[in-house]
């Protein structure tokens, strides 16, 4: 069976440990040969675009942008549809290989055979 995980994050800088611990369970199974596919809504939406990430500060944690990097090597990074349309976020706007879809793709991915679907 293969090993993927599937990570929502709904916390930003407004829960920045539960924010954190999200992005690094993520880079930490990607850097240990787990398939990723990490989902950005609420809050965490911002991270989505260029720069954002590099302002997210918390004390002993990685830094986000290395982080990000570490998941988009090998895994993948989606920006929720109704997120970032509350947000004016567009295609346009997010970081380079970060997608834009919506609820009927995060439940395909979570509800397939083999896969760990985590919330934070």
């Amino acid at each position: 069976m293969a090993k993927k995980l599937v990570i929502k994050v709904t916390a930003g800088a407004d829960a920045p440990e539960r924010c954190s611990q999200a992005f690094t369970v993520a880079a930490v199974a990607v850097a240990s040969g787990v398939e990723v596919s990490l989902w950005l809504t609420g809050e965490s939406s911002w991270f989505a675009l260029p720069g954002r990430a590099a302002e997210f500060d918390l004390p002993h944690a990685a830094p986000l942008p290395d982080l990000i990097d570490s998941i988009m090597s090998a895994g993948r990074i989606t920006l929720c549809t109704q997120c970032a349309a509350r947000r004016d976020i567009s295609e346009q706007d997010v970081l380079p290989g970060v997608r834009i879809a919506g609820a009927q793709v995060f439940v395909q991915e979570a509800t397939t055979e083999g896969v760990q679907a985590l919330v934070y």
